[in-house]
């Protein structure tokens, strides 16, 4: 089957979710900080905006993958089940009685059940043997393998850059597992078996939020929070040896939870147009990284040129006049709250119409204005663990960037 992208705004066609399961429940007040999440999110009313955001993205003829169907379908897969068991009970916390009893016992259960363990986790109250110290020592609410409430936001764990997956390597443990698991997918699922892939879960950290497709052949990276700039360096380096791009813009983003990734400040809506965070538009800056040559052991070399303001450093790398900017918000004071709101965190179903979240009500108009047509879905608990529509999707495949569009 056909699947890529080269752009954030080729029409798309086919793409990743997951809906929020009992991962979500497992969220307290005690935990929901180490679980990267704000609040506490109304678990049935989170699936009832996720189901209308699915349908809203079918109703653009778009097909709509879930990633526990695809797990469960890949955990039917020997090799795949055994992968996944031992990666879950890899920690060093657990001990040996307790960890051979949950290999038994995972190796044992369907692969429906197996795909519910690993997302929504076990807790120690939950197991029926393997009793021991550890067992005896931690509280009976305390989690033996932890639930992934993140698994929500599907763009982190991989990336398509042109007909390549990219499997991203996250830098909070909280989430390490999700690439595991996306990995496992994308290397034992029928689908896609055979796919070429760069990167990995074991390289330096790149997460799939960071990464933006500006046009083909040219891929910005946010450097911040989640991102190292040995993890730009190793991913630039793979694509310039594969032919996937030849420029890479390397951004450094203020490192808080309101900009954690790349695509929190801004994201494409058009060819040459961009939604992005005012407040902080005229300070991003970006290093374009190009390829200069093999030195003599044959080691590609890379070229990275000083500061630049990132929307004239993009334009010039995408052989455009000008990258035209649309602000969050109407005024710097509703710009921050509707950024911290997802606002600018647009998914394009084509070069421009975009998914928005419809609370945001100064951004969305920005984008009417622009010409953009927004399609509007709620998001009150959807929003909880700070991601838009663009965090909430992983594109599989868009058609190419129409000339006309850039």
């Amino acid at each position: 089957m056909s699947h890529g992208a080269d752009s954030e705004v080729g029409r798309l066609r086919t793409v990743l979710l997951h809906r929020p399961g009992p991962e979500l429940t497992r969220l307290t007040p005690r935990n929901n900080d180490r679980m990267l999440f704000d609040g506490i999110p109304w678990v049935a009313r989170a699936q009832e905006e996720h189901d209308a955001f699915a349908q809203a993205l079918r109703d653009r003829d778009v097909e709509v993958l879930y990633l526990t169907e695809l797990l469960t379908e890949t955990l039917s897969v020997p090799e795949a089940r055994a992968t996944a068991v031992e990666t879950a009970l890899a920690g060093l916390d657990l001990g040996d009685t307790l960890r051979h009893f949950l290999r038994d016992f995972l190796s044992d259960v369907t692969p429906a059940e197996l795909t519910t363990h690993l997302t929504a986790g076990i807790r120690n109250d939950e197991v029926r043997g393997g009793f021991g110290l550890v067992t005896s020592m931690l509280a009976g609410d305390d989690f033996l393998v932890d639930p992934l409430p993140n698994l929500l936001f599907t763009r982190d764990s991989s990336v398509w850059i042109r007909d390549r997956v990219a499997i991203t390597s996250l830098a909070m443990p909280a989430r390490k597992r999700e690439t595991q698991l996306t990995e496992l997918i994308y290397t034992h699922h029928p689908r896609f078996v055979g796919t070429p892939r760069i990167h990995g879960s074991h390289y330096e950290h790149v997460e799939g939020g960071d990464v933006l497709l500006l046009s083909p052949g040219v891929v910005a990276v946010g450097v911040g929070e989640r991102t190292t700039p040995a993890g730009v360096e190793r991913i630039a380096r793979q694509m310039f040896d594969q032919d996937l791009a030849h420029t890479v813009l390397a951004v450094p983003i203020a490192q808080e939870r309101a900009t954690m990734h790349l695509d929190t400040i801004c994201t494409m809506v058009d060819g040459d147009q961009m939604i992005v965070y005012e407040n902080v538009a005229d300070s991003l800056v970006a290093h374009a990284v190009t390829p200069a040559g093999v030195d003599g052991d044959g080691s590609l070399l890379l070229e990275v040129a000083g500061p630049r303001p990132f929307l004239e450093a993009a334009a010039d790398a995408m052989g455009i006049d000008k990258l035209h900017r649309i602000a969050t918000g109407l005024d710097p004071v509703e710009a921050e709250r509707e950024q911290w709101d997802d606002g600018n965190n647009t998914l394009a179903l084509d070069a421009r119409v975009a998914v928005a979240y419809e609370r945001n009500h100064g951004t969305n108009a920005r984008l009417e204005q622009a010409g953009i047509e927004v399609v509007a879905i709620a998001g009150s608990e959807l929003g909880s663990g700070r991601g838009g529509p663009r965090c909430m999707s992983c594109p599989i495949e868009r058609e190419p960037l129409h000339p006309a569009a850039s």
